[in-house]
Formats: C-alpha cells, sequence, structure tokens
C-alpha cells in the first residue's frame, strides 16, 4: 500500500523487519549447533575378524588394515591405533569426548599375540574387546599414558 508521499506503508515495513529478525535468529541458532570431528584411524571388528591371532604377522595385518597412521604408534611391542571424537559448540574450544585405543602386540618373531580394544568409563581404561593368547597385555601403562591427556589437548595443538 503505497500513502500519498509515494511510500510504501508501516504493514510492508513492518513485514519486512519480521522476516530480517527470522532470518538473523535462524542463523544465530544454527550457528550454536554443535559439530563434530572424528581423528585417527580405527579398523572395525570386521576387519579385526580376518586377523588370526598366534597365525598372522606383522606383514599380513599390514595388508588387511595397514600400519597405524601419525595418529597411532608402532614400537617394538606392538601396534596402536587411536581414534578419537570431538566437540565443538560454538566459539567454544573443541572438547575431546571419546577415545579408543586398539593394541596388537607381537611375538618375537612377529607373529600376533594379542588384540586388544579400550576405551573409557568414569575416566577409567576399560577393556572392550580381548583376543590374546597371553592373559594380559605386556604394556598396560602405555595404554593408560596414551589416554591419560583425554580432554587435555587445546585447541592450539590440534591445529597445528
Amino acid at each position: 500500500m503505497v500513502d500519498s508521499f509515494g511510500t510504501a506503508g508501516v504493514g510492508a515495513i513492518g513485514r519486512a523487519l519480521r522476516l530480517m529478525m527470522a532470518a538473523v535468529l535462524l542463523v544465530v541458532f544454527a550457528a550454536c549447533a554443535p559439530t563434530y570431528e572424528n581423528h585417527g584411524y580405527m579398523p572395525s571388528d570386521d576387519e579385526l575378524a580376518f586377523i588370526k591371532v598366534g597365525k598372522d604377522t606383522r606383514e599380513t595385518v599390514e595388508k588387511m588394515i595397514s600400519k597405524p597412521s601419525a595418529s597411532g604408534l608402532l614400537n617394538d611391542v606392538g601396534w596402536y591405533y587411536v581414534a578419537s571424537r570431538w566437540k565443538t559448540y560454538g566459539v567454544r574450544p573443541p572438547q575431546e569426548i571419546s577415545r579408543e585405543v586398539l593394541a596388537i602386540t607381537f611375538t618375537e618373531a612377529g607373529v600376533v599375540e594379542n588384540i586388544e580394544r579400550f576405551g573409557l568409563e568414569k575416566g577409567e581404561v576399560i577393556t572392550i574387546s580381548r583376543r590374546v593368547t597371553t592373559p594380559n597385555i605386556q604394556d598396560q601403562g602405555f595404554i593408560k599414558q596414551l589416554f591419560g591427556n583425554v580432554g587435555g589437548i587445546d585447541a592450539g595443538s590440534i591445529l597445528q
């Protein structure tokens, strides 16, 4: 509706303002939704099912699931795969919400000795799954170290 001065009426301006406010609110609420990121590589249970404890070697395991990447670790005792999930909410720094470690240990001859998957529950390292030829992982202290800094990593160290 145009008045005698040739301008739009108050009703049209009010509708335009309400539409703009709704668009601004939509953008603000969308920006506040949490985002999740996964870091590291964790072989699936299906992939691990092909590995035979006491039979497969480092070479056959490498062909089936590959060696741990930069986020994992290789040492004389075994291979450790580490995967974590991070949550970012708005402008807050990222927060690590879960971490899982898969340890594949080998004998001195390079044959798979243990396959164990660890997680955290109430701040304690727990065994999620285990296929072993020996009763316990040799390097339990190392697993605790891998979990020791859950939530202790700041955004700056992630971006480096």
